[in-house]
């Protein structure tokens, strides 16, 4: 096995570098923020690192990078206090990744990259028409991190998602959704039908569930 030291890694080259750090967390959650600007422009970006931080109240996290050079999606979503989490279609990989491309503030990325903005409930950020599970959330609080990026913390306001993909207990399932998923910086997967297991408890060694 290979061993690599922090003195490794911060020897390497930058690409080199950031792919195997992007890399390292293993599969993350594929999404498009949708914010608008005060005159209404609007403004699409996918994120790999939302995050799960507590569900009583429910409270969802991003980090954006840093804020050294202007960041359309940061600016808007200070200004309006919403923003969305769209989940990626699987078909629809391409054109997500096309929202990291950068372009300038005057384009709007729904536009450009062939997304359908709309407005729900009159919440002021947009959601992604095509996405299978929308979410609206507004911001709660944020952190600046050492190294300049920053944890933006949301509560969730609304959630839009297909019936059939709602399990009894709660639970999603991701494949009927056809979310898509994300590896480093740009590889993006389809989601397989997942081994689960009840909850776990000392003493009861977990058993794979399997659907009637």
């Amino acid at each position: 096995m290979r061993h690599l030291t922090a003195a490794d890694i911060a020897g390497f080259d930058k690409i080199y570098r950031l792919n195997l750090v992007n890399g390292l967390p293993g599969f993350k959650s594929a999404n498009l923020v949708g914010t608008a600007s005060a005159d209404g422009a609007t403004n699409l970006a996918v994120f790999s690192s939302a995050l799960h931080l507590g569900s009583d109240p429910a409270l969802l996290g991003i980090v954006t990078r840093p804020t050294t050079v202007p960041r359309h999606t940061y600016a808007n979503l200070k200004s309006s206090g919403c923003y969305t989490l769209n989940h990626v279609p699987e078909a629809l990989a391409a054109q997500a990744h096309y929202t990291s491309a950068n372009f300038p503030d005057s384009v709007s990325e729904f536009e450009e990259c062939g997304f359908t903005a709309e407005y729900r409930d009159d919440f002021p950020a947009p959601y992604v028409a095509e996405s299978a599970l929308s979410i609206g959330l507004r911001l709660l609080e944020e952190h600046h991190i050492s190294n300049g990026t920053v944890l933006l913390v949301g509560t969730v306001e609304h959630v839009y998602l297909s019936e059939e993909a709602l399990r009894p207990d709660g639970t999603l399932d991701l494949v009927a959704l056809g979310t898509a998923t994300i590896s480093g910086l740009d590889g993006y997967h389809a989601v397989q039908p997942p081994v689960r297991f009840g909850y776990a408890r000392v003493g009861q060694p977990p058993v794979a569930e399997h659907p009637a």
